[in-house]
């Protein structure tokens, strides 16, 4: 058994939670859903099941939340997040490889706010690719990876104000 530590980049967890927790919230949208996305994600990865927690958190990191939230005060766009879950899991084998995970949909994501969605699963990514480097993407989609230089430029562009720079600090993080 593999000792799980809490992610000092979450929220605490309810002691007991179930898809139902995030499904209620999404009628919400906004705030309330990212924060519900955030802990379940963290009760997810809590109880052993990494790539699930990964997806709840992903789904903080698409939502439709404005910039000046106050929730992102205190729990601001989960990109150190991701990166410290896939950093410290325990292996390299994950249920669904992220990198192939973020490269799908980096390439395949549609609807609302599709090419904020699509650069933020490449940032993320590129955290993964960091992170883990012994994960293998999907070489048979023949696509240009972006650059990390491509990355900051368009979360620049359609992100956040900050998030570039929340970016980077993940990037950067040990």
């Amino acid at each position: 058994m593999h000792v799980v530590e809490k992610c000092p980049y979450l929220p605490e967890t309810d002691v007991q939670m179930s898809y139902r927790y995030l499904t209620e919230s999404k009628k919400e949208q906004g705030a309330d859903f990212y924060f519900a996305a955030l802990k379940y994600g963290h009760y997810l990865w809590l109880n052993g099941h990494a790539g699930r927690g990964i997806l709840a958190i992903t789904r903080a990191l698409y939502a439709d939340i404005r910039e000046t939230e106050p929730i992102l005060n205190r729990w601001p766009l989960p990109y150190v997040a991701l990166k410290w879950i896939v950093t410290n899991h325990f292996s390299d084998s994950f249920p669904g490889n992220p990198r192939v995970s973020f490269q799908h949909q980096a390439t395949r994501l549609r609807g609302k706010r599709q090419t904020l969605r699509r650069i933020r699963a490449w940032a993320v990514w590129a955290l993964v690719r960091k992170a883990k480097p012994g994960l293998c993407g999907d070489n048979s989609q023949m696509i240009e990876e972006p650059t990390i230089d491509w990355i900051a430029t368009q979360l620049q562009k359609e992100g956040h104000t900050n998030e570039p720079t929340l970016w980077q600090t993940a990037l950067d993080a040990v």
